[in-house]
């Protein structure tokens, strides 16, 4: 069928083109809302700008073709082959894209808002700038992909995999990610408010100038992970491990880190006012020019730490273990460097 054909049954009232043949077709700038593309082939096709909205493309085979800026909302993409397929920009908002094959499609700035991407394979794919916000990824394959700049908020990520993944300025507010292996991922500049980390691999991952406040890392692996600088008010660090984190000028005002394991951190310049330390351990930290004022500090170990020109002004020290091993009961005659 050629494409002169398609547009006056359509314009007669036909919506039904299941397993139509338009391999190379052009159909730029077309309006065909409510088809039922069904098993179509456009393979190299151009539907740029076409406007396909609550429309049927399951199983269709739209390898290498042009989607870009499509306005396909509500569709059905069930199985379709997309591999190679240009969908820059494209508008998929709510649409239904299981078992959809995009290996080697180009995905910048594509608004996958709310849309079900159950079990899609993306490894590798560039989605700088997505919007995947409260997209179901539930099982789908994110590893290696970039995500710089995508909005994830609300997102479901039950089962997914992100290894290797690059989220540096992404949105990730109030996202599960808890119990995820994200060894060395970069969050540099992400958003991550109110997201919940719990008992998250976070080993060398870098959180520079992250956004983090109200953050849930309870019991989160943090094992030379890069916090510097960034945002971390109020946050849970509950029993957290930080072994060797580089936690400098970061802000950790009211923060919760009782029982956590900062044994050779650094925290040169970190804020920790208020902040509840309760048998934390820093061994041989780096805590000089922090701010400790107001601190609950009960029972922690400061033992080797070097405090040089930190501020304790009102902190709690009852039974701290101090740099030179000595328990303090006050805030008087402190012996501040190891």
């Amino acid at each position: 069928m050629e494409v002169k054909e398609l547009l006056q049954r359509y314009a007669s009232g036909q919506r039904n083109f299941e397993k139509i043949n338009l391999i190379g077709a052009r159909l730029i700038h077309a309006n065909l809302e409510g088809v039922n593309f069904a098993e179509a082939s456009f393979a190299g096709g151009n539907l740029s700008h076409t406007i396909l909205n609550e429309s049927n493309l399951s199983n269709a085979f739209l390898y290498a073709s042009n989607l870009s800026y499509i306005k396909l909302g509500k569709g059905r993409l069930i199985a379709a082959d997309l591999t190679k397929a240009n969908l820059e920009g494209a508008f998929l908002v709510k649409s239904d894209l299981q078992g959809v094959k995009l290996s080697g499609a180009i995905l910048r700035g594509v608004n996958l808002r709310s849309a079900n991407l159950t079990g899609v394979n993306l490894c590798g794919a560039n989605l700088s700038g997505v919007n995947l916000r409260s997209a179901n990824l539930t099982d789908a394959n994110l590893s290696w992909a970039n995500l710089s700049y995508a909005r994830l908020n609300d997102a479901k990520l039950d089962g997914t995999r992100l290894n290797g993944v690059v989220l540096h300025h992404a949105h990730l507010v109030e996202v599960n990610l808890s119990g995820m292996d994200l060894n060395g991922v970069d969050f540099s500049h992400a958003n991550l408010k109110k997201a919940d980390l719990q008992n998250t691999d976070l080993t060398a991952a870098n959180f520079h100038q992250a956004q983090m406040s109200l953050i849930n890392l309870q019991k989160a692996t943090l094992h030379g992970a890069n916090l510097t600088e960034s945002l971390l008010k109020q946050s849970n660090l509950t029993e957290a491990v930080l072994l060797r984190a580089d936690l400098s000028q970061a802000n950790l005002t009211k923060a919760d880190l009782s029982g956590a394991n900062l044994n050779l951190s650094t925290l040169i310049g970190t804020n920790l006012t208020n902040a509840n330390l309760q048998h934390a351990y820093f061994w041989k930290a780096d805590l000089r020019g922090a701010n400790l004022s107001g601190a609950q500090l009960q029972g922690a170990s400061l033992r080797g730490a070097n405090l040089e020109g930190a501020n304790l002004e009102g902190a709690n020290l009852i039974d701290t273990i101090m740099p030179d091993g000595s328990t303090s009961n006050s805030t008087e005659n402190l012996p501040l460097c190891s």
